[in-house]
């Protein structure tokens, strides 16, 4: 177990965490919204790059600053390089973005949809009640979204995504 090395890998840290971190929000900034809204399977994973690129240039004394802001600014561009392509063409947003899936209809369990999406019943039951609701009585649909997220639409038309937990009629 090693609980502490020297107070050189400590004095780096504290300047290059808040150096790093400054970067990455400097970049997000200028990149506007879409570049975190977890649209997609893509948003997603960019997402998770740019937590482990911050990491890298956090903890690994190898890896220079510039380089950490090249790769954020690198990730952040090919992944508005794509949002821009799929805006641009049907072809490359078919390839990119999923289509969401009825899960739910009427109350009822659609369970072929539920294999193919590798869903399972407790799943969207939990969806269900996180929506604010006990069970699928009062259930018009459940929708798993492209994000991987399931909204909830109830009998009276109220959607409510289960993810964020707040109404979005």
């Amino acid at each position: 177990m090693n609980f502490f090395d020297d107070w050189i890998g400590v004095a780096r840290i504290a300047v290059f965490a808040p150096l790093a971190y400054g970067a990455l929000v400097f970049v997000l900034r200028t990149s506007g919204k879409r570049t975190l809204a977890k649209l997609n399977a893509f948003d997603l994973v960019v997402t998770v790059a740019l937590g482990s690129t911050l990491a890298a240039a956090v903890l690994d004394a190898s890896v220079p600053l510039v380089e950490s802001v090249l790769a954020f600014a690198a990730l952040v561009g090919l992944q508005a390089a794509v949002a821009y392509s799929q805006t641009r063409s049907s072809k490359i947003e078919a390839l990119v973005k999923s289509e969401p899936s009825l899960v739910v209809r009427d109350g009822r369990l659609l369970h072929g949809v539920l294999r193919r999406e590798r869903l399972t019943e407790a799943e969207v039951m939990q969806a269900v009640r996180a929506s604010g609701r006990g069970g699928l009585d009062g259930v018009a649909a459940v929708v798993l979204e492209t994000d991987g997220s399931m909204s909830v639409i109830g009998s009276d038309g109220r959607a409510v995504d289960s993810a964020q937990g707040g109404a979005t009629t």
